[in-house]
């Protein structure tokens, strides 16, 4: 799970980037869950973190990820 994850947040960075208006909606102390639509086994996975984190006090913000796009060399 922590490949995956690593593999989710290098997408997640990605898009950040590109789109650096998002980071202003996130809060400084969330934790960011990131969600796969297409690993359910990972997805589940995170989602129980979350709520995990959660149910800790803690706050989280959910980030959906499609798709990962292709690796370029």
């Amino acid at each position: 799970m922590i490949e995956k994850n690593i593999e989710l947040s290098a997408e997640f960075s990605r898009y950040l980037f590109e789109h650096p208006e998002l980071e202003t909606k996130i809060p400084v102390d969330a934790e960011i869950i990131l969600l796969s639509e297409f690993d359910t086994e990972l997805k589940e996975f995170n989602i129980k973190l979350g709520k995990t984190i959660e149910a800790n006090g803690g706050k989280v913000v959910y980030i959906v990820i499609k798709n990962i796009r292709p690796k370029t060399l």
